[in-house]
């Protein structure tokens, strides 16, 4: 039996092979189609149970196997892989642009909110209404014939130049290989970077060491490196990814056009002014404009601390012997400041966080929060590198499961990212409890000693756990709004920033660390150390956020695809607008900005921001309570903030969600105070 057409359990991927794909898919796309057919006749009443529910069952498992595809796509990419998945790619998008655009279906939708008894509907049902409602008019269902058959022809280019965009960048990054012969030009790298390094290069036969673009080979370089010549080569070849200054069958600077102009044509065709305006309907934020004012303001609190900021890296940088600080100096000049003004090192912190104490540390505050366990399981995955994990309750019942893939590699794209396996749903034989995958790109083992990580590793972790418990502790029956579907995009960000927080609490922290050589627990006098840094250069961090949300929002709203300018032209009026420092003009940043151009992220950059107002306000409650309780890990507020706003994914508005657990509207004043700039 082809495994992707086995839904009785977890992805058989042991078994996957790329020949799988194209049966399974065109089955599973056939019967999809089979189920709308049947939705859309006249003789099937507008009813739940006749119309949504059996369109949800045949929908659910083309993502399932659709989904598995993608993953591996991104995780263990391979050019017999690549090859079906594009091939298969446009049968999907189009598959979806239909059903977007069907007006049976719609008029269907119209129907079960007319009917008498819609009332009688569970809030759930009623959101999912909603959102088909909203969805369908999005989707070009309103349109003329003429104008959805151009509709869904655009939506097949985006998904097609979407996917090449994020190959582009993936094999760019693979491209780059430095090899390097004499140590004394890898001065001030750590010795476990070298080691890693050292291996790259006798995996590919060659003496020395091999530096790649991947960020564990690439971090270390621009962190630690005294040869400014080297950081300079590097960070070039970096900025310039899938660039006109690279290969050329790499460049995405055409699609970036392309992307752009398909965006602003379906906008116009849906009668919106532009692409942004189209991406907002589904957010909490109302307008572009109020994005804008949003950014604005913010940048206005943030300038004079990034100012200070960036004046003080320029002054430290002369006394390093680098009169003019540039982009490839920044992260360099700033661990050295670092080290000088709170006398400790991202290395020494390092030693203190093994694998195996960071899980542990992590598993055991979800176990305090949420009364939940975690244990390692069994389960069929795609490289020898993936741990698979049950999470349970106090009486042993399994909540959800999910997949850690941690470690960096040449299959692998870039970043850390959460995506969902299964969705929790109530079905014939039970509920469906639900699977996640959380992914890193992290340093693996060097030797016979386990991983470290960085303590911002750390924190990525965390975050991405975030969102996989936004995913696994729902208590949602209903798929369209279970977990993190339905759930604005703009508000999706916060459980995962929320999970940020506890990285910097000791009564988390002394958990989670044991040096990798003695053994000894974080001493808290480092750990007071890390506290005291924890906002070093918030303020140009913050710009820096401001700045890629500002370029995103613009470029969907007021830039004109077909216009004189280019992306890179908006980016550098931006940056002369906001930034303090402003990289060469060889810089390339727009051709590797995946999250817009190849993410979920078009027009929706901004809303790492907009949910770290409401994370920081809602972790604040946990402040607030610390001193009756003794501390902010109070399992009583955490069973709080998973009832209002884990458990209840999408079933109502994000902000409905945070007033509940709250008590009042989100304030700002928490997220300043946490990033030192009250």
């Amino acid at each position: 039996m082809n495994p992707l057409l086995d839904f009785s359990g977890l992805p058989r991927f042991s078994e996957f092979k790329p020949e799988f794909v194209t049966p399974a898919i065109d089955q599973l796309l056939a019967d999809c189609r089979a189920a709308v057919k049947q939705a859309e006749s006249a003789d099937t009443p507008a009813e739940w149970e006749a119309f949504v529910a059996p369109l949800d069952d045949a929908n659910e498992k083309l993502g399932r196997a659709w989904g598995q595809v993608s993953h591996l796509h991104s995780v263990m990419d391979s050019p017999e892989l690549r090859e079906v998945y594009n091939a298969c790619l446009p049968k999907i998008t189009i598959f979806y642009a239909e059903m977007g655009q069907n007006e049976a279906l719609f008029d269907k939708f119209k129907a079960l909110k007319a009917r008498s008894d819609y009332e009688a509907l569970s809030d759930p049902r009623k959101k999912i209404v909603e959102n088909e409602l909203r969805d369908f008019r999005l989707g070009g269902a309103e349109l003329p014939a003429d104008k959805k058959a151009r509709f869904m022809q655009v939506q097949e280019e985006l998904a097609q130049l979407s996917a090449k965009f994020e190959e582009n960048l993936l094999d760019a990054t693979n491209d780059f290989a430095l090899f390097i012969d004499e140590a004394i030009q890898l001065a001030g790298i750590p010795a476990d970077a070298l080691e890693a390094m050292k291996a790259a290069a006798e995996a590919d036969g060659k003496p020395g060491w091999k530096i790649t673009l991947h960020m564990p080979s690439y971090l270390p370089v621009m962190q630690y490196a005294e040869n400014r010549e080297l950081r300079e080569q590097l960070y070039r070849a970096y900025v310039t990814r899938a660039s006109e200054l690279g290969k050329p069958g790499f460049d995405n600077t055409a699609l970036i056009s392309g992307i752009l102009k398909l965006r602003r044509e379906a906008a116009v065709l849906l009668g919106f002014n532009s692409y942004a305006e189209v991406s907002l309907a589904a957010k909490m934020a109302d307008t572009p404009a109020e994005v804008l004012k949003f950014l604005d303001e913010l940048g206005v609190r943030a300038r004079p601390y990034a100012e200070k900021d960036f004046l003080e890296l320029q002054a430290f940088a002369r006394d390093l012997g680098i009169d003019d600080l540039q982009s490839w100096d920044t992260t360099f000049a700033s661990e050295k400041l670092r080290v000088t003004r709170y006398s400790f090192s991202d290395q020494e912190v390092k030693a203190y966080f093994p694998e195996p104490r960071v899980l542990a540390g992590l598993f055991k505050l979800v176990e305090t929060l949420y009364g939940l366990h975690i244990r390692e399981d069994s389960a069929p995955v795609w490289h020898p590198d993936v741990k698979f994990y049950s999470l349970t309750d106090h009486k042993g019942q399994r909540v959800g499961q999910f997949y850690l893939d941690l470690y960096a590699r040449a299959s692998k794209r870039g970043g850390a990212w959460m995506d969902d396996v299964i969705t929790r749903r109530k079905k014939a034989d039970g509920i469906q409890t639900p699977v996640a995958y959380l992914n890193c790109n992290f340093s693996g083992p060097v030797g016979n000693k386990p991983a470290l990580f960085t303590h911002d590793e750390v924190i990525t972790l965390f975050h991405e756990t975030g969102h996989g418990l936004h995913h696994l502790l729902t208590q949602i029956e209903e798929m369209g709004v279970s977990g993190i579907n339905g759930v604005e995009w703009d508000a999706v960000e916060l459980p995962s920033q929320f999970m940020e927080n506890f990285c910097w609490e000791w009564d988390v922290l002394k958990h989670m660390t044991a040096h990798i050589d003695s053994g000894e627990p974080l001493p808290r006098a480092l750990f007071d150390k890390m506290l005291a840094a924890k906002n070093f250069q918030s303020g140009l961090q913050t710009l820096r956020q401001i700045e890629f949300a500002s370029f995103d929002m613009h470029l969907h709203d007021d830039f004109d695809p077909s216009g004189d300018r280019t992306a890179l032209d908006l980016i550098n009026d931006i940056r002369q607008q906001v930034a303090v420092l402003i990289p060469p003009a060889y810089n390339r940043f727009p051709n590797n900005f995946s999250h817009i151009f190849a993410g979920g992220y078009a027009a929706g950059y901004y809303s790492y921001k907009w949910a770290e107002v409401l994370s920081a306000d809602a972790y604040a409650l946990f402040e607030d309570e610390a001193e009756g309780y003794g501390g902010v890990l109070n399992p009583e507020v955490g069973h709080r903030f998973w009832s209002e706003i884990l458990a209840q994914g999408g079933a109502r508005p994000a902000l409905e969600s945070f007033k509940a657990f709250r008590g009042r509207e989100p304030n700002i004043d928490a997220l300043l105070r946490h990033n030192g700039m009250a």
